[in-house]
């Protein structure tokens, strides 16, 4: 094991303490104002100069070399998820409905870990950005950082964030080559029928009967339409409609999500999606309103970050540690970097069956093995090392060229 990695687990008695704090007092998105306070705190005991508060909770801390050079940013999301924590542990959750059942206040206190790792080591050349982004479960945090400029800042030129993976064991890691996590698009659907008597029904429209043949035709796309070597997902995850047994419902509303890899992908299944219910609809005589909200785009790796990763992993963790492995079809927000800068999206293993921590993301027992922060802090904190690093040989590689020529 490196150095990094000796120090981090070092200091990981006060890592757990942290990660138990944050655990006590989630916060969901755009409200975590204690969450903000306390990384605050932190950084301040740390002595980071330059920090800056963003999208409300946000906050942007900079980490200078001792010369000019790029900047490379890592990113930890710090929001909570609206459910109730069941797990009997001393560190539950004291707010009732709040749970950090995602791992951000693990992301947060690795992070944390990140700059006490950096505080301690000279970088020569370049500049790293550390952010803490709100918001990450469904509303978008990471544009409103982009929007409000934290990539702008200090000119970012790669950005690296990591995810705490319950179905990997501790000290493992996995990355996606090209996509690692879908594009994760919603919708709502009303069909509308005609309501009347139950005993009548030819005399109504009825919108449960349509709906029935919608959802089973929606299906289809996937099945019959779809290339069976390109990914897609629609899921209906909530039907509402009707009054009682013996009245035919007037209208019934769908709400749903697609979940697809590719852009011409997704924009088949929702022109699909629209189509089918439409023909549906007026195969039976309903109507219908349709509205499709555009989510999460892919998170997208560059090739050049991986390889990158696959030297630092071996630094950091020692060999046959990095697995590649599929794409997830879940949505992640960090998605919207790497629209903008050469980024890198890992997964970091937390799971520990001795210690009964196997659950998934956003289960009611969902916990970490928290042996598994200093790997993920040593991790970030050498990735970014280790760019800065390359940059600097290929930028004085290009000097000395331009020199001899």
């Amino acid at each position: 094991m490196d150095d990094l990695f000796m120090k981090a687990k070092e200091f990981n008695p006060k890592m757990i303490e942290w990660r138990r704090k944050l655990h006590q007092n989630p916060e969901l998105g755009f409200e975590e104002y204690v969450t903000s306070s306390f990384i605050r705190e932190q950084l301040d005991i740390l002595k980071v100069d330059e920090i800056k508060q963003i999208a409300g909770t946000g906050i942007s801390a900079l980490i200078k070399g001792k010369s000019q050079g790029p900047t490379v940013m890592l990113r930890a999301d710090m929001d909570a998820l609206p459910i109730q924590d069941e797990k009997d542990v001393p560190y539950r959750s004291k707010v009732k409905n709040k749970a950090h059942l995602c791992g951000h206040d693990a992301h947060v206190t690795m992070m944390l870990g990140v700059v006490k790792l950096l505080s301690e080591v000279e970088i020569e050349t370049g500049n790293i950005q550390i952010i803490f982004q709100p918001a990450e479960e469904g509303l978008a945090g990471a544009k409103k950082m982009i929007d409000e400029n934290v990539l702008d800042f200090y000119k970012v030129k790669a950005a690296a964030a990591l995810h705490v993976q319950p179905t990997l064991p501790t000290g493992f890691v996995t990355v996606s080559p090209k996509v690692s996590t879908a594009n994760s698009d919603r919708f709502v659907l009303k069909i509308i029928g005609k309501g009347g008597h139950a005993a009548h029904p030819h005399q109504t429209i009825d919108s449960i009967a349509v709906t029935a043949q919608v959802i089973s035709s929606i299906q289809h796309i996937v099945s019959r339409k779809l290339n069976p070597l390109d990914s897609a997902v629609i899921t209906i995850g909530k039907i509402q409609g009707g009054f009682a047994r013996n009245i035919i419902a007037p209208c019934v509303t769908l709400e749903g999500t697609v979940r697809t890899l590719e852009k011409d992908i997704k924009l088949m299944v929702q022109n699909e999606l629209e189509r089918v219910v439409s023909g549906v609809c007026l195969a039976f005589g309903a109507t219908y309103e349709f509205d499709y909200e555009e989510g999460y785009p892919s998170v997208r790796n560059d090739p050049e970050l991986i390889s990158l990763f696959e030297e630092t992993t071996e630094k950091v963790l020692g060999k046959n540690k990095l697995t590649f492995n599929s794409p997830s079809m879940g949505g992640e927000d960090f998605s919207y970097y790497t629209e903008k800068v050469p980024s890198l999206f890992f997964r970091l293993g937390v799971r520990n069956e001795k210690k009964g921590v196997i659950y998934p993301h956003h289960h009611p027992l969902f916990d970490i093995d928290e042996e598994a922060m200093p790997y993920g802090t040593a991790l970030l904190a050498q990735f970014a090392l280790d760019f800065l690093k390359q940059h600097q040989v290929k930028t004085t590689n290009n000097y000395m060229y331009s020199e001899v020529k």
